[in-house]
């Protein structure tokens, strides 16, 4: 179930309590000398309750005590279901069972596709005339529930619960097998997946599959091709928004991975990390032939080949065949008649730089 549809239901609960406590109300005020609600008991919201609950089945305790007195006995025996947990009210149709009847009768609608409150605005009909409320704020545009922190608004009172915790840092969803913890509920189950191994999120194009839902659109891109983030200072669109993210600071100029060595600064952390190399002198690459050690596996890779007398890079202009790519792009200057370094203060042009460099060095020597 999404995050948004407990939230709604969470809303409707608490709308019910309201009506409940509104009947309970125009019921005490029949007599002269109502009988008062102590302050030792307290309804509280579905979110509080299930928190009370699972405390209980983890402690094992029953805190349960409070010395609230009710006017009617049918009020006083419903009360007594928080204490007792009872749930007399059992859906025919699945294993589903209520405390209260109301909450039945709004399950039971469900089952019966009974809907009675319509919207005015679109044809979405609702089985309880509180989720057409919280519906028709969709229309209206209506957000009662205001941050007491910042000036963002909800519809939902759940939505303002679940932003809050980014100014409060608090993090209520405790995984079970680490010390993780997390402000969302979502997140907790995504990240229970990492000690799992469940990835219910399959490609429909290939045998791939992940563990949560946005990396499989992410990579379904690669199939259709769809590049959906364009980029508005050049043509170039990208289907990760992460990849279209580092790709702008290639116009902006911004490099927020610094290196804590040096006041070198990088746009892209992978970046960052080949430096770093450069002050640790690691080298994590071993070629399992002769031993020697490298700190990059694409130079591993290509040292390797030396072993083997590979050469996968071939001329398409004739037979010769390279070891490494870098020589085939050179050789291929043969055939185009490229000559891409160009000397300064004359026209004349290499298709080397080897050769560029060389005739530098007799012009250097001709003016000394």
């Amino acid at each position: 179930m999404s995050e948004r549809k407990v939230n709604e239901e969470i809303e409707v609960i608490e709308q019910q309590l309201k009506i409940q406590s509104a009947e309970l109300k125009e019921e005490i005020e029949i007599y002269e000398e109502p009988i008062p609600f102590t302050e030792g008991c307290y309804l509280v919201n579905r979110e509080e309750l299930d928190l009370i609950e699972n405390q209980i089945t983890l402690k094992e305790e029953k805190p349960y005590q409070c010395d609230k007195d009710f006017l009617l006995n049918s009020h006083l025996k419903t009360h007594q279901r928080v204490h007792t947990r009872e749930k007399p009210y059992q859906c025919s149709q699945h294993d589903k069972a209520f405390s209260l009847n109301s909450h039945f009768k709004i399950q039971q609608r469900e089952h019966t596709s009974e809907e009675a409150y319509q919207c005015s605005q679109c044809d979405k009909a609702f089985s309880h005339n509180s989720q057409l409320k919280i519906h028709q704020r969709s229309h209206t545009g209506e957000k009662p529930y205001q941050c007491s922190y910042c000036d963002k608004a909800f519809s939902l009172k759940g939505n303002l619960i679940t932003h809050q915790r980014i100014h409060t840092g608090e993090k209520p969803y405790q995984c079970s097998q680490c010390d993780k913890a997390f402000s969302h509920n979502n997140s907790l189950k995504i990240h229970q997946r990492s000690h799992t191994g469940e990835k219910p999120y399959q490609c429909s194009h290939c045998d791939k599959d992940f563990s949560q839902n946005g990396a499989l659109i992410e990579h379904q891109r690669r199939h259709t091709g769809e590049k959906p983030y364009q980029c508005r200072q050049c043509v170039k669109g990208f289907s990760s928004n992460s990849h279209f993210k580092t790709h702008q600071r290639a116009h902006t100029g911004e490099k927020p991975y610094q290196c804590s060595q040096c006041d070198k600064a990088f746009s892209r952390n992978s970046e960052l990390k080949i430096h770093q190399i450069s002050h640790t002198g690691e080298k994590p690459y071993q070629c399992s032939q002769c031993y020697k050690a490298f700190s990059f596996k694409h130079v591993l890779t290509k040292h390797q080949i030396t072993h083997t007398g590979e050469k996968p890079y071939q001329c398409s202009q004739c037979d010769k065949a390279f070891s490494q790519n870098g020589h085939l792009k050179r050789h291929q200057r043969v055939h185009t008649g490229e000559k891409p370094y160009q000397r300064s203060h004359c026209e004349k042009a290499f298709s080397q730089n080897s050769n560029l460099k060389r005739q530098q060095r007799v012009y250097i020597g001709e003016k000394s």
